[in-house]
């Protein structure tokens, strides 16, 4: 596809006002893993002193020309409001729910834009200030609950998912991630479009802007006397990290702060290069790795690299129990 598109101060500037609420971003690899075929996203590093970047002017345009694909954090954690929330469904049948969702949306006086993704579609809307992530939690799942909606980690595989994920991070925590509208998916080699409006940037732009925001006074009618879904799981916890199983009692037990080689703790953390990301000289600044201070058996890729990817870029992959 043609990538020769400018991105004006204006657009950079509207898309800021729309989608930015921190600083903090990842980055989508522009090669994919060579075993799992997947762009990553990791949080981009200064070469050198290896602090982390912050999301500029400069970094919006080159994701809108299709330069880079940046992925956007929802909560900002000084204050745990979002600008924006987004619903994303990528299973069969996920547009219908999309569409009904959009629809009774309307009925409560809230517009929402509907943009194509790789496998399904995410539903965005927007809100006049920076509102309560809890509350905005809690409007959505009420309402996909009333809608009959699937809710992925209520007990079922697949879903939708909310973003934001959580009601509350702590001070350095992030959440998840999104991809950014309007830049190219580097696994699909295309953009994906919002319904609604012609195919430009500037059709695009404006169309968003038109939205009716929600205000925090129509949200906390919306919630008034309403809870999360008790069958949602802990809401105020990041995603633990992956933890390594007891060995069984003829295996020597893995340890992997004896495979990564040098570390430093940060946290409540040990920081290490991830050796899934080293195989694609990711990782530069040797950080993408955590190891949990207090019980190493727990580690988490910040890149997205599953367990299986790291223990085989180490030599020792995970055995599977052979069936008789």
């Amino acid at each position: 596809m043609d990538r020769r598109v400018r991105a004006t101060p204006t657009l950079v500037r509207d898309y800021f006002q729309l989608f930015v609420n921190r600083r903090a971003y990842t980055l989508q690899s522009v090669r994919p893993h060579p075993e799992s075929g997947r762009h990553y996203y990791f949080r981009p590093k200064e070469r050198g002193s290896g602090a982390p970047l912050s999301l500029t002017e400069k970094t919006v345009s080159r994701h809108l020309e299709g330069e880079i694909t940046i992925g956007l954090y929802a909560i900002n954690p000084s204050s745990q409001r979002c600008k924006w929330v987004a619903i994303d469904a990528d299973y069969k049948n996920a547009m219908e729910d999309l569409l009904k969702l959009q629809y009774h949306l309307t009925q409560d006086g809230v517009e929402s834009a509907l943009e194509m993704s790789r496998r399904g579609g995410h539903l965005w809307i927007f809100l006049t200030t920076p509102l309560l992530a809890r509350k905005c939690r809690i409007y959505i799942y009420d309402l996909a609950g009333r809608l009959e909606v699937p809710v992925k980690g209520s007990g079922l595989a697949e879903g939708i998912e909310v973003f934001p994920k959580h009601d509350a991070i702590g001070t350095g925590a992030f959440g998840n991630a999104l991809r950014g509208p309007l830049g190219i998916h580097r696994g699909a080699n295309r953009r994906f479009w919002f319904y609604g409006a012609d195919y430009t940037l500037e059709a695009q732009m404006e169309f968003l802007k038109r939205l009716r925001k929600v205000t925090e006074e129509e949200l906390d009618q919306f919630t008034t006397g309403k809870e999360l879904p008790a069958d949602l799981g802990d809401p105020q916890r990041e995603a633990k990290p992956t933890r390594e199983q007891p060995a069984g009692r003829n295996q020597t037990t893995f340890r992997i702060l004896d495979h990564v080689g040098k570390t430093r703790i940060v946290g409540k953390n040990h920081v290490a290069r991830c050796p899934s990301c080293a195989e694609v000289r990711h990782d530069r600044s040797g950080d993408n790795l955590a190891i949990l201070v207090s019980d190493p058996r727990f580690y988490q890729c910040w890149a997205g690299c599953t367990k299986e990817m790291i223990r085989a870029a180490l030599g020792h992959p995970i055995r599977v129990p052979q069936r008789a």
